[in-house]
């Protein structure tokens, strides 16, 4: 396939086209490189026959014209967002203008080009969002998300992104445009930007500096190893049913606490500190406004209708991910003097 990815450059865009060019697919990357995208993520491929770049914001129609027609991609896979819920709360415009405001300017620039084209079969559009769009679970282990359960987002971030999955929906229902739709848990693992809780952990505990847990720790999330999650995407915008959606879960439910806990137990073993254990260094700070209690995907239908499942247990997946950022401080040191990286925010509220 020719797979025009958006926000390539990012945590898990960067993820599909690497795995999408190893799989020997055309790739495509836009992404307008803001501050959570770097080019070295996609390093690896960057020379690779069949892949090219285009920077460029998903606002810009002019500029999704020009991409579609030059590279005429057989799949469209829609990852471009904000999706730090911190900074929406800090900052909500900047999520409302680009989740919603640019997934309508990709939907109508992709069915502009999808009609010109002839309507093509085995053309798609994927839209790649997150689990956060339902809302909080209670603590039942038995209560997950399914594909049916009805949308409740509680903070800007998640509701852009739910309106975001909506727009999708009405551009298939009202103008027939070719969609699938999937819904992940919390992703980790290689190139995570360094503001998210698994980084913010490990480069803090690497200085010495307090590992911050919100509130008490108790908030639960359903962790999914980011290859994990690119074999599962790039599967269903290959055999997924069109107008289908697809929850993508890593059946991975920990604490936050437990989470922490655990990445201090890896990096005990991989450096040991001087003295101690660096769960010594584990503070309490408050917590979020409107801190979501649990998330956890029930992925039943994609395993049962695809035959996805996730490889990486969290254990496996944590040990990977703490010796990665141990392997490449020259990828993330530069990242820490980007604006707002290491501060606390999501305060503003």
């Amino acid at each position: 396939m020719k797979i025009l990815v958006t926000g390539g450059a990012g945590f898990i865009g960067s993820a599909v086209v690497r795995r999408a060019v190893r799989d020997g697919h055309s790739v495509v990357n836009v992404d307008c490189l803001t501050y959570a995208a770097c080019l070295d993520n996609v390093a690896s491929v960057s020379n690779a026959p069949g892949y090219a770049f285009e920077q460029a914001d998903i606002r810009d129609r002019a500029a999704l014209d020009r991409i579609l027609a030059a590279h005429d991609p057989d799949v469209v896979m829609h990852l471009a967002a904000e999706s730090h819920v911190d900074r929406s709360i800090d900052g909500p415009g900047t999520f409302i203008e680009t989740n919603i405001t640019g997934t309508y300017t990709l939907l109508e620039a992709v069915r502009a080009h999808w009609t010109r084209k002839g309507r093509p079969d085995g053309f798609r559009f994927h839209h790649i969002s997150t689990d956060e769009v339902f809302g909080s679970l209670p603590a039942d282990p038995s209560v997950k998300f399914t594909e049916t359960t009805p949308y409740d987002p509680r903070s800007p971030y998640s509701a852009s992104k739910a309106a975001s999955d909506h727009l999708v929906r009405a551009w298939a229902e009202t103008y027939g445009l070719p969609v699938v739709l999937t819904n992940c848990s919390n992703n980790y693992g290689p190139f995570h930007f360094p503001e998210k809780l698994i980084p913010v952990v490990i480069l803090n505990a690497l200085a010495g500096k307090p590992l911050p847990i919100y509130g008490n720790g108790s908030n639960i999330r359903d962790w999914l190893y980011v290859e994990d999650h690119a074999d599962a995407l790039l599967l269903v915008v290959q055999q997924g049913q069109v107008g289908r959606s697809y929850n993508i879960g890593g059946e991975n439910e920990r604490t936050n606490l437990e989470l922490v806990q655990t990445l201090c137990r890896i990096l005990d073993e991989k450096r040991p500190r001087v003295q101690g254990s660096y769960a010594d260094q584990i503070t309490f700070v408050a917590d979020r406004p409107g801190h979501d209690a649990r998330y956890a995907i029930a992925p039943i239908r994609i395993r049962d209708e695809l035959g996805w499942r996730p490889s990486v247990t969290v254990e496996e997946g944590l040990a990977l991910t703490v010796q990665w950022y141990l392997d490449n401080e020259a990828w993330w040191r530069p990242l820490q003097a980007r604006q707002g990286v290491g501060e606390r925010l999501g305060v503003k509220a």
